[in-house]
């Protein structure tokens, strides 16, 4: 983040109105360090695919998508790819609803992603009370609020072993892992590790991996990799096996998702949000 983008970060932040907007762009590989806003935000990506991580798991945005981060919650960013972003921040208490307690994953409507733009483009920071670009503000919030949440989110264990083991196979997601290895690394009996990820993490390890694998690829794709290096940087023998599995979770095939031929079809597949055991 440079100079300029700071500032303007710090003029939102201290912005009087409760709903404030800002456009910026991120440069491919960067990584934004763990970090906390006084608002919340809903972080949009308008081209690019971004990935979020925060206490709780990790969310990868598609192009077209957003994520929502409440307030107070330490937070990082990585931009496998260049993305450009378009964030709306949200004054503590000004949302209603359980929903903006937690991190999450909406697919952005056609209305939303309008509304956004315009306050980006047309309204200044501090714009007038009581006039349309208040309603216009207001109408934001409310899109947020009934928009559901995507199954995008991988959930992270809560224990500090099986995160240490989960955090190394995010860094390595080619790396062969099964039940009995992981058991060893955390000197723990393999029903015991079993029981507990379960537990942690409301999917099995074996389902975990799978999902795993298939998020981080999302962003690898969008990053402009082919389709066999994703494969084989990801755990696939081939990429008719990777494809496969990519058309059996998402609907359409990486090919599709490259060309940006996700559309709602990308929602729909991923949500609403589930922690069922896969």
């Amino acid at each position: 983040m440079d100079n300029l983008e700071l500032e303007s970060l710090l003029k939102v932040e201290s912005s009087l109105r409760p709903v404030a907007v800002l456009a910026s762009d991120l440069a491919g590989g960067v990584r934004i360090a763990p970090h906390v806003h006084r608002r919340g935000q809903l972080l949009h990506a308008i081209h690019g695919v971004m990935i979020v991580r925060a206490p709780g798991g990790s969310w990868v945005v598609p192009q077209g998508r957003a994520v929502w981060v409440p307030a107070g919650v330490e937070h990082e960013i990585e931009a496998p790819g260049p993305v450009a972003t378009r964030t709306v921040f949200i004054e503590p208490g000004f949302q209603r609803g359980p929903e903006a307690a937690a991190c999450r994953v909406i697919g952005v409507t056609p209305l939303l992603r309008q509304l956004i733009v315009t306050a980006v483009d047309e309204l200044p920071l501090d714009y007038p009370e009581g006039g349309r670009e208040e309603r216009l503000m207001n109408l934001i919030v409310d899109e947020i609020e009934r928009a559901p949440a995507l199954g995008l989110h991988l959930p992270m264990p809560t224990g500090a072993r099986l995160a240490a083991l989960c955090r190394a196979f995010l860094d390595h997601p080619a790396a062969e892992a099964s039940l009995a290895d992981w058991a060893r690394q955390a000197h723990l009996t393999e029903k015991t590790l079993a029981r507990q990820f379960l537990k942690e993490t409301g999917l099995n390890m074996g389902a975990w991996c799978r999902q795993a694998r298939l998020l981080l690829s999302l962003s690898a794709l969008a990053a402009g990799r082919s389709v066999l290096d994703v494969a084989l940087s990801h755990g696939y023998d081939s990429p008719s096996a990777f494809s496969a599995a990519f058309r059996r979770t998402f609907g359409i095939s990486p090919i599709q998702y490259i060309k940006g031929e996700a559309g709602p079809s990308l929602d729909a597949i991923c949500g609403p949000a589930s922690r069922g055991e896969a």
